[in-house]
This record gives structure tokens, sequence and C-alpha cells, in this order.
């Protein structure tokens, strides 16, 4: 719907529409420029105050109106409206959303057509180094909450002409912001123009969680596939990393996380850490993690099977010290241990930083001395179990470690209840879930080992000198699946 010429009719639509007389926060002002009469409309909180008390002191001084009325309204914003970022609407769509996320409108008598003035502002913390995805050297910023700082961040180690963020808007009551960033030459087209088609074509009341709720709305996955589908950071180096090597990044307002695309499973397993240390240690801490997911899949649901189901194989090999243990008792040991280290990390994770410290220790320690005591559960259990934590802990991805745990109780209930049988099924249900794990744009979750890409494999595998790991190409994982 267009704007009336008339200013007390496009008043009161604006009280009709909004509840501008309810609600505290709106902002509103009947002003005269010269003789013409106009109004303001704005947010508080989301616009620059001390901006736009200028500019309205500019607008009505006596001695700064040559013109007592105002004849063109777009020579008047080009000469009088000293603002860097202000231009023409003439819809109401644009001047509600416009305004409903921090420019502010004004509206002036005689004309069809508004000036908006996006002098906004936003609370924001500081772009301090995020705690899930710490470095002992490098940058210490991380993103934030707010959009625009995201971007500059980005932009600000990406100075290139072809960098683009084109704008979206998702949620028919949220309207949040989503940005798509990319390299105009190096962007594989066919996932772009299939990402940006999908994300207009969402129907959802708002993103309630940010970067994750879009995340799940953009990739479909089954219960059974616990698996991240994309890959997501916190830190503007490593997004930056990702796009210069084709990839696109997706930004979301009100949400610190960057959404990484096309995504595969060997993404999980890079640190920032790898690229500040020297090649040969940056490879070797790289080898190091991925040995860590095996373990921390099997260690458990192999010792296990071997001192329940095979005592003379664990006798010779020192597993176990007590041979007395029935398998019921091992089997219920090994739950009771699986379940409190997810209760010591969770709480840990949960609580004062003041506290977390010396809960998990003082904690582990006190609970797992009294368990071997009252006979809850044996040395030889807890030691492995805290080799799986820390095996656990040492994976780069958060979320995909709580998807490995997750295989591993499926391994050890199967174990525990039908012996070899339960384990070898379990674990091709595993295998099977992981394989079936679906990826935007319909690319293979295990790229490069599958499709095989020697190069490409390589390089994740390895990390390679500065020299060699320039990007100069994309790495052609396949055709687009719809």
């Amino acid at each position: 719907m267009a704007l009336s010429a008339v200013l007390d009719e496009n008043i009161r639509y604006i009280e009709e529409y909004l509840p501008v007389q309810k609600s505290f926060d709106f902002m509103t002002r009947h002003l005269y420029l010269g003789e013409t009469p106009a109004f303001f409309l704005g947010l508080n909180g989301f616009c620059k105050t001390e901006v736009l008390q200028q500019i309205f002191s500019d607008l009505q001084d006596a001695s700064y109106m040559e013109d007592k009325k105002i004849e063109d309204i777009v020579r008047y914003m080009d000469a009088k409206v000293g603002y860097a970022q202000a231009s023409l609407t003439d819809s109401w769509e644009d001047i509600f959303r416009n305004v409903l996320s921090g420019p502010a409108v004004l509206l002036i008598d005689g004309f069809s057509q508004a000036i908006l003035i996006d002098a906004r502002t936003y609370p924001a913390r500081g772009i301090s180094e995020p705690d899930m995805e710490r470095a002992t050297r490098g940058a210490r910023d991380g993103f934030v909450e707010t959009l625009l700082f995201n971007s500059n961040l980005i932009r600000r180690r990406v100075r290139s002409e072809r960098l683009v963020f084109a704008m979206h808007s998702v949620g028919e009551e949220s309207r949040t912001d989503v940005a798509v960033a990319y390299l105009q030459d190096s962007v594989n087209k066919e996932l772009l123009d299939m990402l940006e088609q999908k994300i207009e074509a969402l129907h959802v009341t708002s993103l309630t969680m940010g970067a994750k709720s879009l995340e799940e709305l953009l990739v479909h996955k089954k219960w059974w596939n616990p698996l991240p589908v994309i890959r997501m950071t916190e830190r503007p180096d490593v997004a930056c990393s990702y796009l210069m090597e084709g990839h696109i990044l997706i930004l979301v307002d009100n949400s610190p996380l960057v959404l990484i695309l096309p995504c595969s499973i060997f993404q999980f397993t890079q640190s920032p850490e790898d690229y500040y240390k020297s090649p040969s240690v940056g490879t070797y801490f790289r080898l190091v993690r991925l040995l860590c997911i095996p373990v921390s899949l099997l260690l458990l649901p192999l010792f296990l099977l071997i001192t329940a189901y095979y005592p003379r194989l664990a006798e010779g090999w020192g597993l176990l010290s007590d041979s007395g243990l029935t398998k019921e008792r091992l089997f219920f040991y090994i739950l009771a241990v699986e379940f409190l280290l997810d209760l010591f990390k969770y709480s840990s994770a949960l609580s004062s930083g003041k506290f977390s410290g010396s809960l998990s220790v003082v904690g582990g320690l006190i609970i797992g001395d009294i368990a071997v005591s009252l006979h809850w559960a044996s040395a030889e259990v807890l030691f492995y179990a805290a080799i799986t934590l820390l095996a656990s802990l040492a994976i780069a991805d958060v979320e995909f470690g709580d998807a490995i745990r997750l295989y591993r109780i499926l391994l050890i209930l199967g174990t525990g209840l039908f012996g070899m049988g339960g384990f070898l099924a379990c674990l091709a249900l595993v295998l099977l879930s992981a394989a079936t794990t679906p990826t935007f744009g319909g690319f293979s979750y295990f790229w490069p080992l599958f499709p095989f890409n020697k190069k490409a494999l390589g390089r994740l595998l390895f990390r390679s000198p500065t020299p060699r790991a320039q990007p100069s190409r994309i790495w052609n994982r396949g055709k687009v699946h719809k």
C-alpha cells in the first residue's frame, strides 16, 4: 500500500497499524519544517538520539530554511538532511519494516513519500573470544548478536570488492535480518541460487533460536541423524578462511553463530589452533583429534565387550583386576559412570566460572572414590571413562562431540544386552546413520573421502604451509542436488 499525500491520513494509518499510543518505546513527534507540517516516528533505544537531535535542530532552524514551504522532497532531502544514510520510500511495508528494525521515518505533508533516516544503534556486548572455540594464539575477537558488527568483522579481514552481503528477512512476526555472504567469482552459483530461493520461500513465525532455527529450516534431518549438518563458528578468522575457499556464510541477526555451507564431516575435525602453530605441530594435533573420534566412540563399548563376554582375553590383557565382576555388574557400572560424566560436564558448563573448575575436579574425586568404595563402580571403569571424556573434550566441535556421545551410548546398550552381535549391529546402525546424514545441496557428507578427492583430503588431514594453502579455485564437490 502506498502513502497518502495528506499527512493526517498517514498519521491515522500509523496509529491503526502500530501501538504508538500503548507501547512506551515508540517515539513520535509533530514537527514544523518552516511552515510545512511533518511527523517523526522511531523506536527508543534503536536510534542514535544525539544524531536525530542535531538533524531536527538544523531542519527547524529559521536561518537553515531559506524557503518556508517545501516544494520538492527529493531536493529537500539531498540539500537539508545532513546525514549519510537517508533514503526515500513510498511503501508502508518498507516504512514499518525499517522502523521496527531501527531506522526512523520522517513524513512531510503534501508528499506521498517518506524520508528514512538510518541512525540506528543496537545494544551489544564486547567482541571477546568465544568460550567454545578458544585458541592459545591468534585473534581474540568473536562474533556477537549484532549483524552489522559481524559483517564488519568479516569485511575487516576480507577487503575485497567481490565480497557481497545479500540481505533477506525471515519470520512473519520477528522479521529477522539474515545476510548471505560470499565472494562473487568464487562461490558455487547453483548452490547460492538454491540457498536464496529457499530462504525467500521460508514461511515461519520467527527464528526462535536464531541461527540454530535457520539451520533446522534449511536442512531437514531425522531423529536418527544426530550429527551436525551445517558447520557453525563464532570466530571471524575461521569464517573468513572458509569464505576464501568458496564457501557461503549465513549471518543471522541476534545470533553470534555464523553458518558455513556446504558442509562435510571433516570440517568438524579442524581447529584454528592448527594454523597458529607450525605445520608439523599443527598436523600432529589434527591427527590426534582425528584419533580421538574413534577412541571416544569405541573405547568403553569395546572394554565392556571384552571384559564381560571374553574374560580370559581380558585377564590376559590385564584389563580388569577384579575377575569376580559379572557382566551385568560391569554393564551397570559403565552406564552409571557414563551418566555421572555427563552430569559433571553439564553442571560445570552451566555453573558460574568461579566454581566450575573446582566443582568438576572436587566432585569427580569425591564421587569417584566413594563409588569405588561402595562398589558402585570399579577403578578400571572410571579410568577408561576418564580417557573417553578427555577424547570427547578434544573433539573440536561441541555438537559433533555430543553426537558421538549418543552413538557411544547406543553401542554400550547393544553390547551390554546382546554381546558381540549387539555391538556389531549397533555399529552398523551408527555407520548407516552417519552415511545418511543429509547436507544442504545434497553433497556427500564424507567428501572428499567419497567422492574421492586426493588433494582436498590431504589438505583436510594435514596442515599445509601457508604458501601452499592459498585458495586458488573451488574444490569440486560434484553437482548440487535439489
